[in-house]
């Protein structure tokens, strides 16, 4: 069983320290109609638009929250919940807001643009 799980883990570090050399190696055919952009271009815009979708769910959740705070009707539990929920969403929106920073700062740092973003 170790021997089984020592073999997952190597082939999951070997394939993550080859991935960088076989996305830089890649060239796509000028013949096709796959995107023009790098594909650095195509995970930045990726992540970016995961990262809002995550601080609009976050705002939808502190939303459902509040209504949940609202028709607890003194309910212990239900408001509980609500608390979690509410704690969470507000988790969830710094998180993607710490996400849109860190990809920014990350890309003009890459770039050299500059030290500071």
């Amino acid at each position: 069983m170790k021997i089984k799980i020592k073999k997952i883990i190597y082939s999951i570090s070997s394939l993550g320290l080859l991935a960088p050399v076989m996305i830089m190696a890649y060239t796509p055919p000028s013949d096709t109609t796959l995107p023009e952009g790098s594909i650095t271009a195509i995970v930045k815009q990726f992540m970016t638009w995961i990262l809002g979708m995550v601080g609009f769910l976050g705002v939808i959740g502190f939303a459902i929250a509040g209504i949940l705070y609202l028709t607890s009707a003194g309910d212990e539990d239900r408001i509980g919940t609500a608390k979690k929920a509410m704690t969470w969403s507000i988790v969830g929106v710094i998180v993607a807001l710490l996400g849109v920073v860190i990809i920014k700062a990350a890309d003009s740092m890459l770039q050299g643009k500059s030290s500071e973003f």
